[in-house]
């Protein structure tokens, strides 16, 4: 009677305790040791963190895989790479310091040779590119002005120069009368200089009207000093 008392208490204990889950069912890591994986949510798994890889492996969707080259930071695959997937791989696309495939990949005065920024070597007289100007509520060139533009282009194409042509008028008239007047005599530069050789990228065009002026005061030679197109060098 006594041990079939013991075997009724033993049943119940079992069954109070219950069985263990099956495989990959589990209720903490102690079910996964065997398989040598970790609970995750019920079910064995391979990893839950980094931590439960060896060293050179991560834990990506609860399985074990190789540590990527990068992914982590900037800059992390050097100079000339770049992070594709997870591995640095060759960047088509950088460019070294001074290198370049085309003049106008490099600044001003400087030419594109065997892949890299030069320094052009001009030789004849150096041109100071002063600038020109503009007979009152004119835009047309003067024989004078095309003899300077001339030597001007001569030197532009030597020198692989590259320049803002920047317009500008007298305080008399509208400002909005300025500005386009402005604006036709840059064009009128960039026209005559292109029309001689010069690369038409080589020359951009803007306008100030009489925002800009050269000479302070109501005079003619202050007027005659605003009615100008100058030359500045692009970098």
């Amino acid at each position: 009677m006594r041990q079939s008392l013991a075997a009724l208490l033993t049943v119940a204990a079992l069954s109070l305790m219950g069985c263990p889950p099956t495989y990959p069912n589990c209720k903490s890591d102690e079910n996964c040791t065997e398989k040598g994986e970790v609970c995750v949510q019920g079910q064995c798994r391979e990893c839950a963190t980094n931590a439960n890889c060896k060293p050179g492996f991560v834990c990506e969707a609860n399985k074990c895989a190789p540590k990527p080259e990068c992914g982590f930071g900037v800059g992390e695959c050097g100079t000339g790479k770049k992070c594709s997937s997870g591995k640095c791989v060759v960047d088509p696309n950088y460019k070294p310091a001074g290198s370049c495939t085309a003049n106008e990949d490099c600044p001003s005065g400087q030419e594109c040779k065997a892949g890299r920024c030069a320094a052009v070597e001009v030789k004849g007289p150096t041109c100071t590119f002063e600038p020109v100007r503009f007979d009152f509520n004119e835009y047309s060139l003067t024989g004078s002005v095309q003899s300077t533009l001339s030597q001007y282009a001569d030197c532009m194409k030597k020198g692989a120069l590259r320049f803002t042509l920047e317009g500008h008028a007298d305080e008399r008239g509208t400002e909005e009368y300025n500005m386009v007047l402005s604006q036709k005599r840059a064009a009128s530069v960039r026209k005559y200089l292109v029309d001689l050789g010069v690369p038409a990228g080589a020359l951009d065009t803007v306008g100030y009207g009489e925002n800009k002026p050269a000479a302070s005061g109501a005079s003619e030679d202050a007027w005659a000093a605003n009615r100008r197109v100058e030359f500045k060098a692009k970098k």
